[in-house]
């Protein structure tokens, strides 16, 4: 509970960061203690401001409220020049 209303608390801040395109927070149908967050950004560099920031430092801190691991990922998506965003 304290996990999402600190992820909740923080989302509008980091859909402001530069580069933020996408910030969704979900959780499992289920299973309600499996939780879900997304996040799209315009570049790597970007993303890496993102990372470093203070609100993703206060989201790690919460990361320390969970009883197991979490896992992140990163997808990187290529749009050739001149080919419209599906």
């Amino acid at each position: 509970m304290e996990l999402s209303q600190t992820i909740a608390s923080l989302s509008g801040f980091i859909r402001a960061e530069k580069g933020c395109r996408r910030y969704d927070f979900c959780q499992s149908m289920e299973d309600e203690n499996r939780l879900f967050l997304l996040e799209e950004w315009d570049t790597q560099e970007n993303l890496m401001a993102h990372l470093k920031s203070e609100h993703f430092m206060v989201f790690r801190g919460a990361m320390n409220l969970l009883q197991k691991p979490y896992e992140r990922m990163f997808y990187t998506v290529f749009h050739p020049k001149g080919k419209e965003e599906i």
